[in-house]
C-alpha cells in the first residue's frame, strides 16, 4: 500500500476538498475522456447526488463543477479568471475547455441537485454526461469524491481501495502494527521508511521542493487569516475572529501574568486562521481534508514558533510522519466526513499532527503510534453536521480543538514507553465501524445536529 505525502497533502482551494475540490477534479476528469473519445460531442451535463447534492450550494459544489468543466484545476487556481470565466459561460450557455470545441452548458438546467438515494458507491456522487447534436447521451461516467481531493470512477471504485499500480515501495505497511515491525526491523524512523518510499517513486530533489512548497503555503495561508477580518461568504454572517484574537495574544506577550493555558490560544489561532481562509474560498492544502486543514499547519506552526530549539529543517520528518498515518486511515478506514462524520477528518487530522509533532520531539516509532492513537481515539463518535451546509460553525472552532488535542496527545505519549492499551489499528477500525453505524443526517448532510438546531439565516 503506498499514499504519497503529496496524496495525503495537496494545494488546493476551499472551502471542501470533497465537494469543491474532488468535484472540479471530477470534471477536469471527464474532459480527458471526451477528448480521448472516436466521436465529438456538442453538450455535457451533471448530476449531483447524495452529500454533493444536499450540501453543494454551500461547498460551492456547482461553481467548482463548471469551472471544473471549463478546464480549471484546484493547484493552479486563479479566482479572478474563475469569476471571469464563469461570467462567461452564464451569458454564452458553454463551456470552452482548451482543445475542445465549445460545448452546450447552461448552468440552469444543465447542472441538477439530486435529493434522491445516494448513489451506490459514495455518500458523494456525480454522474457527468456528453452529449450530442440532438441532445442524445453518447458518453457517461460515474465519479466519487471519496474525501481529501481523492476522486475515483464506478469501475476504479470497484476494483479496490488499493489502486496504486506503481513500481514496489520498500516498506509497504498496511497497518500501524506492520509499520513498527519494519521500523523495528530496519532500525528507521517512521519518517525515514516514509521517505524511502517516496523516493521510489520521485528524485530526493522533487521530494525535497514538494515538501517545502506545501510548508510554505501552509504557513502562508495562516498568515493571511491572520491578517483578514470581515464577514465570511455564505450567508451566516460568521466573523473571522483570528486576526482579532491573535492580535491580543501579541498584545500579551512578555505579560508577567499571562496564565499558562493562554499558549492553546495560539494554538487555535493559527488553526482558525487557516479555516477562515477555506470558509472563504482561498488556497490551502488538504491535511487531509480542506474540512481539517487547519490541524496539521497549526501544530507544526506551535512547535516552530513555541518550542523550544526547534528547527525548519524537521519540517520533512513531520510532513512525511503525518502522512504514513493519514494513509494508514485513508486505507483502513476513511478521511471523508460524508462517508464517516467529522471523526474521518478533524479526528484523522489531529492523529496526523500528533504523530509529526511525536516524530519532531524526539519520540520513538512506538510513542508516535502511540501519540497518533490517542489523538483518534478522542475523536471518535464526532458528527460532521455543518450549519447550512458551510465549512465554518463548527468546523472553524473544531480543527482549533484539534490541533490541541494533538498537542496533548504527543505530549502524553512521550511521557511513557510507548507501550498502551488501545493499538493505532483498534482506533482506525472502531472509527471505521462507527462511520458505517452513524446515521445518514450526521454525515455532511447538513440534516441532524448542530444543522438542525441553529437558526442559520
Amino acid at each position: 500500500m503506498f499514499l504519497s505525502v503529496f496524496d495525503m497533502f495537496k494545494v488546493g482551494i476551499g472551502p471542501s476538498s470533497s465537494h469543491t475540490m474532488g468535484p472540479m477534479v471530477a470534471a477536469a476528469r471527464f474532459l480527458d475522456q471526451l477528448r480521448a473519445a472516436p466521436f465529438s460531442a456538442s453538450g455535457v451535463k451533471v448530476s449531483l447526488h447524495g452529500s454533493l447534492a444536499f450540501t453543494g450550494v454551500g461547498h460551492a459544489t456547482d461553481r467548482a463543477t463548471i469551472l471544473g468543466l471549463a478546464g480549471f484545476l484546484p493547484e493552479t487556481y486563479d479566482r479572478d479568471a474563475a469569476n471571469a470565466a464563469l461570467d462567461r459561460i452564464r451569458d454564452t450557455k458553454t463551456v470552452e475547455p482548451e482543445g475542445m470545441p465549445a460545448l452546450r452548458f447552461d448552468p440552469q438546467t444543465d447542472l441538477t441537485f439530486n435529493f434522491g438515494p445516494n448513489l451506490p458507491g459514495h455518500a458523494n456522487g456525480m454522474i457527468l454526461s456528453a452529449t450530442d447534436a440532438q441532445g442524445d447521451v453518447i458518453l457517461q461516467e460515474t465519479f466519487y469524491s471519496i474525501g481529501g481531493g481523492f476522486v475515483m470512477t464506478q469501475a476504479e471504485l470497484d476494483a479496490g481501495k488499493d489502486t496504486d499500480d506503481g513500481p514496489r515501495v520498500p516498506y509497504p505497511f498496511k497497518s500501524a502494527a506492520e509499520m513498527l515491525e519494519m521500523a523495528k526491523a530496519s532500525g528507521l524512523s517512521i519518517a525515514e521508511m516514509k521517505r524511502a518510499n517516496e523516493l521510489s517513486r520521485r528524485s530526493a530533489a522533487d521530494l525535497d521542493a514538494g515538501m517545502r512548497r506545501l510548508w510554505q503555503v501552509m504557513t502562508d495561508c495562516i498568515d493571511r487569516g491572520l491578517e483578514n477580518d470581515g464577514i465570511l461568504p455564505g450567508g451566516l454572517n460568521v466573523k473571522r475572529r483570528a486576526k482579532g484574537i491573535h492580535e491580543k495574544l501579541l498584545a500579551e506577550r512578555g505579560m508577567n501574568l499571562t496564565p499558562p493555558h493562554t499558549i492553546n490560544d495560539w494554538m487555535s489561532v493559527y488553526a482558525m486562521a487557516v479555516n477562515e481562509e477555506n470558509a472563504a474560498g482561498g488556497q490551502v492544502v488538504t491535511a487531509p481534508t480542506n474540512g481539517a486543514a487547519g490541524v496539521v499547519p497549526a501544530t507544526l506552526r506551535y512547535y516552530l514558533d513555541h518550542v523550544p530549539g526547534a528547527t525548519t529543517t524537521r519540517v520533512p520528518d513531520f510532513l512525511l510522519t503525518a502522512a504514513a498515518i493519514g494513509g494508514l486511515v485513508k486505507f483502513n478506514a476513511s478521511i471523508s466526513g460524508a462517508e464517516a462524520g467529522c471523526q474521518a477528518e478533524v479526528g484523522s487530522a489531529s492523529a496526523m499532527a500528533a504523530a509529526g509533532l511525536c516524530a519532531v520531539l524526539g519520540g520513538s516509532p512506538e510513542h508516535i503510534e502511540n501519540a497518533a492513537e490517542i489523538a483518534l481515539e478522542h475523536h471518535l463518535g464526532m458528527t460532521c453536521d455543518p450549519v447550512k451546509g458551510l465549512v465554518q460553525v463548527p468546523c472553524i472552532e473544531r480543527n482549533g480543538l484539534g490541533a490541541i488535542k494533538a498537542v496533548s496527545a504527543a505530549s502524553l505519549a512521550l511521557r511513557g514507553d510507548g507501550t498502551h492499551f488501545v493499538p493505532l489499528d483498534s482506533a482506525i477500525e472502531t472509527m471505521r465501524q462507527t462511520g458505517a453505524d452513524m446515521h445518514e443526517k450526521y454525515k455532511e448532510t447538513s440534516l441532524g445536529g448542530l444543522a438542525v438546531n441553529v437558526p442559520n439565516c
